[in-house]
């Protein structure tokens, strides 16, 4: 591991475990779902997020929360169900409508997506991202 690397990787909450890795893409206000994401892209489609016209597929997002509304938990299901979700979702204070849509499509689909509380400080968009589970069962997040 570099110094760089052991000097940003930070333990973290799971709202739900798993491993992933990908490109940050960072935004510093939070994106709803429901009316932000289009499930059948990937793309942001909220006119009023800084984040409109980019992609989320295979991403680590992170951003400081979600932003409602409780559909953005259907959204981010259907989602994941067709590829189009981001590979991890990285967030400053937790979020129990992510974490219903990232369970949901858990249990009907057979597909995880780690959501993780953390500091985010320190990431930038295009930094690639390593989400893991320490042996205490603890999210592990780091630059790779």
């Amino acid at each position: 591991m570099t110094v760089e690397t052991q000097a940003f990787e930070r333990a973290g909450t799971f709202q739900l475990a798993g491993a992933a890795e990908g490109e940050a893409l960072v935004f510093s206000q939070p994106l709803s779902f429901w009316g932000g994401i289009d499930a059948e892209t990937g793309d942001i489609t909220d006119h009023s997020h800084p984040g409109l016209g980019q992609n989320v597929a295979g991403k680590i997002l992170v951003m400081p929360s979600g932003r409602g509304s409780s559909s953005s938990s259907s959204v981010l299901a259907e989602a994941l169900r067709r590829g189009t979700a981001p590979a991890g979702i990285l967030l400053e204070r937790p979020d129990p409508i992510l974490a219903v849509g990232a369970i949901v499509a858990e249990f009907l689909y057979g597909i995880h997506m780690p959501l993780v509380v953390c500091d985010i400080g320190g990431i930038a968009s295009g930094d690639r991202i390593a989400i893991g589970v320490c042996g205490d069962g603890k999210a592990i997040v780091s630059k790779v």
